[in-house]
C-alpha cells in the first residue's frame, strides 16, 4: 500500500523524534504527515524544541501507532530538505484551526529515507 493512502486510511498517534547537534533527543506528538510527493512529506511546527533541533541536525524519525488492536503502525526515517515560513501556505495546509496561537509556525519538508513496520525490521 502506498504511504499516502496508508495515512489517509488509518487513524492513530504520531510521534516525531529529533535531536540537537550534541545528540540530545526529544520526542513530541505530531499529527499524520502532509504528503507533498510519494517520498516528500511536511509537518507544521511551532518554534519550540523540535524546531531548534532541526536547525542543527536535519535527521528525524516519525513513529505512527494505529488506533487498532495489537501493535500496528509505521516508522519513518526522515531527513529535512527545507523549511518554509509562509503563513498563508501553512494556514492552507492546516487540518484544524489554531485560533489564538501566538507562536509563528514553520513548515518543514522531509525526504523519507526508510520505512519500517512499527514492530520488527520489515524483512
Amino acid at each position: 500500500m502506498e504511504l499516502q493512502t496508508y495515512f489517509a486510511q488509518n487513524k492513530g498517534t504520531g510521534v516525531l523524534s529529533t535531536s540537537d547537534g550534541d545528540g540530545n533527543v526529544d520526542s513530541a506528538l505530531y499529527a499524520a504527515p502532509h504528503f507533498i510527493e510519494s517520498k516528500i512529506i511536511a509537518f507544521i511546527m511551532r518554534k519550540k524544541l523540535s524546531y531548534a533541533n532541526l536547525q542543527s541536525n536535519p535527521k528525524a524519525a516519525y513513529l505512527f501507532i494505529e488506533d487498532a488492536p495489537g501493535y500496528q503502525g509505521k516508522r519513518l526515517t526522515l531527513k529535512k530538505i527545507s523549511e518554509q515560513q509562509d503563513s498563508a501556505a501553512i494556514d492552507a495546509m492546516r487540518r484544524r484551526s489554531r485560533v489564538g496561537e501566538k507562536d509563528a509556525a514553520v513548515r518543514f519538508f522531509f525526504s523519507i529515507e526508510r520505512v519500517r513496520p512499527l514492530v520488527g525490521d520489515g524483512k
